[in-house]
């Protein structure tokens, strides 16, 4: 069935108001008729089963029948990301939270390309991934900083594993294992790279270690994805 993400509480018994936009795209283009059923899910209350309600050409009422599923806890893992071109954004966007990303932080570095951020539209994608994949738990999506301000004000409880170009072997699977603490965030950097006084600024922090991803040159959102792969399968919630 269809999903839609919606901002109202749910529980059995309760109709909300579609938006414009929302009733537009369930009536209009995916045409289905009254009585219709899709899953709706806020990021609080699980998943839940609703039924159209058509209260005129434009606006629709969404009626909750019965939860389908219950709400799961949120996902821990972070995702530090150096902000790409704009297609390319809503691509590592989009995988981050299918991936299992909990809370997205964009870094500012010496090499990042996009500078201005529209964290609405991040948002907006964000929430169209957690339709799309199944994801009940809507990741945050924080305001951009600037790498050096990240680092030092990095909480003790949380490793941050950034990918590292000039790491000197190519399996990651030994270092993730290591790991002492059960807090993680993942860190890629910009298409060209961190500059070498940022990578030294990371590797002299305690709680940074870097990790290979591998034999060949990736790009950015490739990374990405990989390093959130990796990440989940030795030491995540794919175990």
């Amino acid at each position: 069935m269809q999903r839609l993400f919606v901002d109202a509480g749910l529980a059995p018994g309760l109709s909300i108001e579609a938006t414009r936009d929302q009733a537009h795209y369930l009536m209009t283009v995916l045409r289905l008729d009254a009585g219709a059923r899709i899953l709706l899910f806020n990021g609080r209350d699980g998943e839940w089963a609703g039924e159209l309600s058509p209260l005129s050409r434009k606006k629709l009422e969404l009626k909750i029948v019965e939860q389908t599923r219950p709400q799961p806890p949120a996902p821990d893992l972070v995702y530090l990301f150096a902000p790409l071109k704009v297609g390319r954004l809503d691509y590592m966007v989009q995988k981050a939270v299918e991936m299992g990303a909990g809370r997205l932080q964009p870094v500012l570095t010496q090499h990042t390309q996009m500078h201005r951020l529209n964290i609405e539209r991040l948002r907006a994608n964000v929430v169209e991934a957690a339709e799309q994949c199944g994801v009940l738990s809507v990741p945050a999506v924080d305001e951009a900083v600037k790498l050096a301000a990240l680092v030092e004000d990095w909480p003790q409880d949380r490793r941050i594993f950034f990918c590292d170009e000039g790491f000197e072997t190519h399996n990651p699977v030994g270092i993730l294992k290591r790991a002492a603490e059960s807090k993680f965030a993942v860190l890629v950097g910009p298409e060209g790279g961190f500059s070498q006084e940022e990578r030294s600024m990371l590797l002299a922090h305690p709680r940074v270690t870097p990790i290979p991803l591998g034999p060949r040159i990736l790009r950015a959102d490739t990374a990405a994805v990989a390093a959130l792969a990796i990440v989940q399968a030795t030491i995540g919630d794919w175990r």
